[in-house]
């Protein structure tokens, strides 16, 4: 998952909505959105490392990663791959798990992980440095940088996502799905270099990346209400942007 837009505690029926795409190489198989058999999981699923980028668990417990993006760095460490799902699965609530995370984070290959259970959400990563960091109720993006990083294409999906909340809406996430969508790539002033080059840049500054071996995988909405009950819808696409199809299930 490469962009994320969400609102914590800050709309009236949704304790958490999230909106992200998911961008991946499409020749990496993946499973789509389901009720896992093996554990208590809603999600996709990355069939290579067997974990999830984005899933809900019981109790209205929710988790996202996403990797950092810099060819300077050597990649070294424990694989992230199953990060959230062993939050999803374990005991600890969101509090004790950032804060055990903490203390083995800079084991880890680069990372940003959100996680969140019925009262706190976190942010945990590892670059430049490990930190943890509890979220305050509000709009807030992530992409392949540090948690709030303004880059074009976040700041774009935080406004979308706060315009859809002050219309009132509740159930119609058409406009958000069209957000996630957006093809418009970013003024190369407002580029950030990440050290893959301007042209590279430009194509990934788009929320909706079309590609013919990487681009966006999924999109996805998620809704948890204050209840604990909620929805998450999964649009997935093959390469150039292909439409593959969409799955919803409740929660």
């Amino acid at each position: 998952m490469c962009l994320i837009a969400f609102a914590w505690q800050a709309h009236p029926r949704w304790r958490l909505l999230l909106a992200g795409n998911r961008d991946e190489f499409h020749a990496r198989p993946s499973a789509p959105l389901a009720r896992w058999s093996d554990l208590p999981i809603i999600g996709g699923r990355d069939l290579e490392a067997g974990g999830t980028w984005l899933g809900v668990a019981q109790a209205g417990r929710c988790c996202v990663v996403t990797n950092v993006r810099d060819p300077r760095d050597p990649q070294q460490g424990v694989s992230r791959g199953l990060l959230a799902t062993d939050y999803l699965v374990g005991a600890d609530d969101a509090t004790e798990h950032a804060q055990k995370l903490l203390a083995a984070a800079s084991g880890y290959r680069p990372f940003n992980l959100l996680t969140f259970d019925t009262e706190h959400g976190f942010y945990i990563g590892n670059r430049p440095s490990s930190r943890a960091q509890l979220i305050d109720p509000g709009v807030h993006g992530l992409s392949n940088a540090d948690f709030n990083t303004p880059w074009p294409k976040t700041r774009a999906l935080m406004k979308r996502l706060q315009a859809w909340m002050d219309a009132g809406h509740e159930v119609d996430f058409a406009p958000l799905f069209r957000a996630l969508a957006d093809e418009r790539q970013a003024p190369d002033e407002l580029l950030p270099d990440t050290g893959v080059g301007l042209e590279r840049e430009r194509w990934l500054s788009s929320a909706f990346i079309r590609g013919e071996l990487y681009g966006t995988r999924a999109s996805t909405i998620v809704a948890i209400g204050y209840d604990g009950k909620g929805l998450i819808v999964e649009r997935r696409f093959g390469p150039e942007g292909r439409f593959e199809g969409e799955s919803e299930l409740p929660l």
